[in-house]
C-alpha cells in the first residue's frame, strides 16, 4: 500500500498510545533504519538494537533488556498489520496480575498457526497445527471471544504479547531462546500466570510473498481498488495492470500485461511482456547471491528476476 510493512507496526503502536519503540535488527538492518528513521514520521520515538547472530524470539528480548526492564512492555512481531485494541489487552493483563499476556485470535479457518491451549483465562500450553488450512480467510475474521465456542475453535497467537520485566528471570542471557518453547512453559510450570486475551478486530500476518500479495489485495478491495502504485511509476496508457502491487519507480511499457504481481523498486516491464502470479525484482539484486534454503525459486528474464507465486 505504498508504505513499508514495519511502518504499519510503528503507526499501529502510536495509535494505541505507545510513544517509545525499540526495533531489533538482523537481516538488512540498514533498510529498516532507512524506512523508519527516528520514528517521528510514524508518531513514535525509535531506538535500535543490533542482533548479529539470531537469538530467537526471547533471546531477542534479552538483547534489548536495557530498554525493557524498568516497566511493563509490549512485544509485537514486525510482519503484521492489525487494528487489535491494545488498551483492552492491557486491562486483561493488569486485572489478571499476569507475568505476561498473550493476545490471541480465533482460527476458525484452520490456518497453519500453532494452537494455544487456554484454561480459565490463562495459557495452559501450546499445541500443534489445526486440522485444516485455508490461507487468508481467517485474517478476515472480526469475531471476538463472545462468539467463540472455546471447545471447538482453535486459538492462535497473534505475535503480540504484554510482559512484566520479571519475564527476564526466565530468559537466559546471551544465548538463543524461544518464548513459546523455552520461556512460557518454564514460567507456567513454575506457577506463573500467563494470561490469554482473545481479541476481536482484524489481523494480517505477511510472512511470505504470497501472503503479502493476497492481503494487500484484501486491503485494496476495501478501498474499492485492485492495484496500488508507489512513487514515480510510469505505466503506459496501453498497458494492463490488475490485482498488483507496484513499488517505487516501476515502468510498465506499451502493451505489457501485469496481473496478480508484486513489482519491486525500479523494475521495468518491457513492451508486450505478460506477467501473471509472480514477484519481480531487478536481476542485479540477486546476481552472485546464494539463495536462502527456504526462498522461492525464480529465473532471470532480461533485466528482471521473476519468482512465480501460487494461487
Amino acid at each position: 500500500m505504498g508504505r513499508p510493512l514495519v511502518g504499519y507496526v510503528a503507526e499501529y503502536l502510536a495509535g494505541q498510545g505507545v510513544s517509545e519503540v525499540v526495533v531489533n535488527l538482523h537481516h538488512r538492518g540498514e533498510s529498516v533504519r532507512s524506512a523508519l528513521g527516528d520514528g517521528s514520521s510514524f508518531g513514535v520515538k525509535l531506538s535500535y538494537v543490533e542482533e548479529p547472530e539470531i537469538l530467537g524470539t526471547s533471546g531477542a528480548l534479552d538483547n534489548a533488556r536495557d530498554f525493557l526492564e524498568s516497566d511493563t512492555f509490549i512485544v509485537v512481531n514486525g510482519k503484521i498489520v492489525t487494528d487489535i485494541d491494545l488498551q483492552s489487552a492491557l486491562r486483561t493483563h493488569k486485572e489478571s496480575d499476569a507475568l505476561a499476556t498473550l493476545v490471541l485470535k480465533e482460527n476458525r479457518k484452520g490456518e497453519r498457526f500453532s494452537m494455544v491451549e487456554t484454561r480459565d483465562g490463562l495459557v495452559a500450553g501450546f499445541g500443534g497445527m489445526p486440522a485444516s488450512d485455508n490461507p487468508g480467510d481467517d485474517a478476515r475474521s472480526t469475531n471476538g471471544a463472545s462468539a467463540r465456542e472455546a471447545s471447538k475453535v482453535p486459538l492462535m497467537f497473534t505475535g503480540i504479547h504484554i510482559m512484566e520485566p520479571r519475564i527476564f528471570d526466565y530468559i537466559p542471557c546471551g544465548v538463543a531462546s524461544d518464548t513459546v518453547i523455552d520461556v512460557y512453559p518454564k514460567a507456567i510450570a513454575g506457577g506463573e500466570r500467563i494470561a490469554a486475551h482473545v481479541a476481536g478486530g482484524t489481523w494480517y500476518e505477511l510472512s511470505t510473498i504470497q501472503r503479502y500479495l493476497e492481503i494487500s489485495l484484501i486491503m485494496l478491495a476495501r478501498e474499492g481498488k485492485d492495484s496500488v502504485m508507489g512513487r514515480n511509476c510510469a505505466v503506459h496508457p496501453q498497458a494492463t495492470i490488475g490485482e498488483s502491487v507496484l513499488w517505487d519507480k516501476v515502468t510498465v511499457e506499451e502493451g505489457a500485461t501485469v496481473k496478480r504481481c508484486v513489482l519491486g523498486d525500479l523494475v521495468r516491464i518491457a513492451r508486450g511482456e505478460i506477467l501473471e502470479n509472480c514477484a519481480v525484482v531487478r536481476a542485479e539484486l540477486v546476481a552472485g547471491q546464494e539463495p536462502p534454503k527456504k526462498s522461492l525459486k525464480g529465473v532471470v528474464r532480461g533485466e528482471n528476476f521473476v519468482v512465480p507465486l501460487g494461487r
